[in-house]
């Protein structure tokens, strides 16, 4: 976060303000009701609750006060808890009086919240490996128990707003202390649970927060003890979120699949196995299950991620895909095309890939969506063994390198969810490309590493993931058990033995692929 100092405070201010907070304390320890209320006349006297300049520094310079005089190591607050008290104490003074003062509890609550954001972010660039984070969460803490029933969704949205102001990329030295309150109980449901859904966009902002923040040790596998336990403190919000707010877990997928990199298989796998609490999912180890006959399978998910943004963003190439599916465009377009996914020398960075991934998951759904609504403006049913769109992702599949083919695979496997019409349509990519890349057996082999590394982790496995691994290794169509990858050696050949024994627990017919002597049978 950019660091910008105040201008110096007034000759005196500091000892007053000192002064006030102190007289406060003694007042608080003393339960002295009548000192309460001499102390608001006097605040209002000296003109510090105006609501301008005075205000700020006077609130500013409370926190800084109240922070000073904290221990490092943790113990007692007294002085930050005394500071939320007061705030307290102005909250329900200024609901009292509304027409006599000139701010409202709502404005009162933000210049506080901003006032403890500025001091945080000041304190934590200039005292570095000393920045007392246990003060600060304990002050962001005490001011939500405190204020939470005055000032109810108001808080909740000043609070997120504040927090993405110190999240853990502008103030990483205050990264454990944020993941707790964000996770907090008195926070995170109530915020979800706002009238409207209106708290999921801010809840949303600070989970791409901090997945950003932890992408450059996780793209490289760097995770030191610190990013360890970071991490494991988000899988666990991920895996409340998946059994209380699942739906809040689909509708911003994509927005979060883009900010995690392709290495973190278990984090993405969570937040695609989420599903609609209303919806009971078929068991995917049926046999004989008919996927195209659920009636799920052609409703249109919600998505709340702006999926196109980085196509418009990527200057005209939305507008030459466009002519492409639309049977128009230029000739050249598709064998340029995978050259156009490359993200510029200047952009790229230490250990990340080439190709701009955002980029490759918005033209993945785009196209999709595309050939969803085409065919069912035409009472079609949304096969993709053909068309404009499929041609798209053919061409993609055979003429992108293998780093290029695999994100391409995996912004396809994204889309392999709870039953909807798209993991209806993607199932369908993935098995077509398996099934049309005859001449190019890397291709296939790739589609199977996708679809296996996502299975081989601890479960959820996402519903749509697993019915498609379950076709490829049943359908006789696809000649899965007989291809060259799958028995290249002794270690890779159990290694899909032991998948397919997870995925075909009722099936006969496992046995005798994991023998190498027969295939399995149909389950289309």
């Amino acid at each position: 976060a950019k660091v910008v100092k105040d201008s110096p405070d007034p000759p005196g201010l500091r000892e007053q303000v000192k002064f006030t907070s102190d007289k406060w304390l003694q007042i608080q320890q003393a339960n002295d009701d009548r000192g309460v209320v001499q102390l608001m006349t006097g605040l209002l006297q000296q003109g510090w609750l105006k609501g301008d300049d005075v205000t700020d520094r006077f609130l500013r310079i409370s926190v800084e006060l109240a922070v000073e005089a904290s221990p490092a190591g943790g113990g007692t607050y007294l002085h930050v808890d005394a500071f939320s008290k007061i705030v307290l104490m102005l909250v329900r003074y200024l609901d009292e009086a509304k027409r006599s003062v000139a701010m409202t509890k709502e404005t009162l609550a933000a210049k506080v919240l901003g006032a403890v954001a500025k001091v945080l972010v000041w304190q934590h660039a200039e005292k570095d490996k000393v920045f007392n984070q246990r003060a600060f969460h304990r002050l962001f803490t005490r001011l939500q128990a405190d204020l939470s029933e005055h000032m109810g969704e108001a808080l909740l949205f000043a609070m997120a707003d504040t927090l993405h102001t110190v999240q853990p990329r502008a103030c990483s030295g205050f990264a454990f202390a944020w993941l707790d309150l964000v996770s907090n109980p008195a926070f995170m449901p109530k915020l979800l649970q706002a009238k409207g859904n209106k708290g999921w966009q801010p809840f949303h902002r600070l989970l791409v927060g901090l997945f950003r923040f932890m992408e450059p040790w996780l793209r490289v596998a760097d995770l030191h003890e610190p990013i360890k336990l970071l991490y494991k403190g988000t899988l666990r919000v991920l895996l409340v979120l998946l059994h209380d707010f699942p739906e809040f877990l689909c509708e911003y997928h994509f927005s979060f699949c883009d900010a995690i990199p392709p290495s973190c298989i278990q984090l993405r796998n969570l937040i695609l196995s989420a599903f609609p609490l209303y919806m009971v999912l078929p068991d995917p180890f049926t046999p004989q299950l008919k996927v195209d006959l659920l009636p799920e399978i052609s409703k249109q998910p919600t998505i709340l991620s702006n999926f196109a943004a980085a196509l418009n963003a990527a200057g005209t190439l939305r507008a030459e895909l466009d002519a492409i599916l639309k049977g128009q465009g230029r000739a050249d377009f598709l064998s340029k095309l995978p050259g156009q996914l490359l993200l510029p020398p200047s952009e790229l960075a230490v250990g990340a890939s080439r190709f701009n991934v955002p980029l490759i998951n918005s033209l993945v759904l785009y196209t999709a969506v595309h050939a969803i609504e085409q065919n069912k403006g035409a009472g079609r049913t949304p096969t993709a063994a053909s068309g404009a769109s499929m041609e798209v992702f053919l061409r993609l599949a055979k003429d992108c390198d293998t780093e290029g083919r695999y994100l391409l695979l995996n912004a396809i496997a994204n889309q392999l969810r709870y039953p909807n019409s798209h993991t209806h349509y993607f199932s369908c990519v993935l098995l077509a490309l398996f099934a049309q890349t005859h001449d190019k057996e890397i291709v296939r082999e790739q589609i199977t590493r996708v679809l296996i590394e996502r299975l081989i982790v601890n479960k959820p496995h996402p519903w749509g993931l697993l019915i498609t691994f379950i076709e490829l290794i049943k359908n006789p169509t696809y000649d899965f058990w007989h291809h060259d990858f799958v028995r290249s050696s002794k270690e890779i050949e159990q290694l899909f033995q032991s998948v397919a024994r997870f995925c075909l627990p009722q099936q006969q017919g496992a046995a005798g692929a994991e023998g190498g002597e027969t295939t399995p049978n149909n389950g289309a």
